[in-house]
């Protein structure tokens, strides 16, 4: 029987994968990578301030977590730089299967830190996922794709991952509002400061039709399904969550293929798959779930 939870999960996977389909149709119709990202982000940022000061009418956090949230306000702000830059180069649908190579630099990135312990199954999972990533990025020669974006691409895949490992413990400690209402500013604060030359010559009358999607990327797939995600947690538990939410990358690309008439080549194809099946055979009941996928 399908119940709410199931709903809210789903939504929450359909616009994440929208998200990558929208970015890059509003790149595509005049908004500079960088303009987009810091008039985004600072529209999330304060939606998110609001949500945390009505709801906990605090954003203090412990001294002792100060360090995470610097870190993971650093992930934030290389992963939105890698993010829009790939988009902007390289077709939504490439990038969606890269993404789907962030479990598997999650994992590494955990096994470096000393917070992970491998199994030989996850090696092989792992191998299968970046043998994968091999071949999306061999099979980008025939499509809408450059060798520059498909490294920010599997860098945004990386930068993420490092995300989700410097949030996981202040997750155990503080609301995903509270989080996001204090890393989401700081990294936009980043973002002001590397992108304000490009915001400040962008040309902002792009028409109605652009805005209206800016508003949705921002309402959507980065604050609604932030608290869709932790109530699907809640209802049905992490380890069955992420498994649905791996579909997203998937998701992602038959909506670019589909609204933006993108292809993709039998090589990317065949790397989508192996990425999938490294999820697949890699998956375990994580001890924190990362959160939501929403660049």
């Amino acid at each position: 029987m399908v119940r709410p939870v199931h709903v809210m999960l789903l939504v929450t996977v359909v616009l994440w994968a929208l998200n990558l389909t929208i970015t890059r149709y509003i790149l595509q119709h005049g908004f500079e990578p960088l303009s987009y990202a810091v008039v985004r982000y600072g529209i999330g940022s304060t939606l998110f301030l609001a949500i945390a000061l009505v709801a906990e009418r605090t954003l203090h956090i412990a001294r002792r977590d100060l360090g995470l949230v610097g870190l993971a306000a650093l992930c934030l702000y290389l992963n939105q730089i890698a993010f829009v830059y790939a988009l902007d180069t390289t077709s939504a649908s490439t990038i969606a299967l890269l993404l789907g190579a962030t479990p598997a630099f999650a994992a590494l990135i955990g096994l470096a830190l000393g917070l992970e312990r491998m199994s030989r199954r996850f090696w092989g999972a792992s191998l299968v996922s970046f043998a994968g990533v091999g071949l999306v990025a061999a099979g980008a020669g025939g499509v809408d794709a450059t060798g520059t974006g498909i490294v920010l691409g599997v860098a945004t895949a990386a930068t993420w991952a490092g995300y989700s490992v410097a949030i996981a413990p202040l997750m155990a400690r503080y609301s995903a509002s509270r989080i996001s209402a204090v890393v989401l500013p700081l990294g936009w604060i980043a973002i002001a400061i590397t992108g304000g030359p490009q915001a400040a010559g962008q040309d902002y009358g792009l028409g109605w039709e652009v805005w209206a999607l800016l508003l949705f990327a921002t309402v959507g797939p980065l604050v609604l399904t932030n608290i869709l995600w932790f109530r699907a947690l809640h209802g049905i538990g992490p380890s069955r969550a992420t498994l649905i939410a791996n579909l997203q990358p998937f998701v992602a690309a038959i909506f670019a293929l589909v609204l933006l008439s993108e292809r993709m080549t039998p090589l990317q194809v065949a790397g989508g798959i192996l990425i999938g099946g490294g999820i697949l055979l890699a998956r375990r009941r994580p001890d924190a779930s990362p959160p939501p996928a929403g660049e």
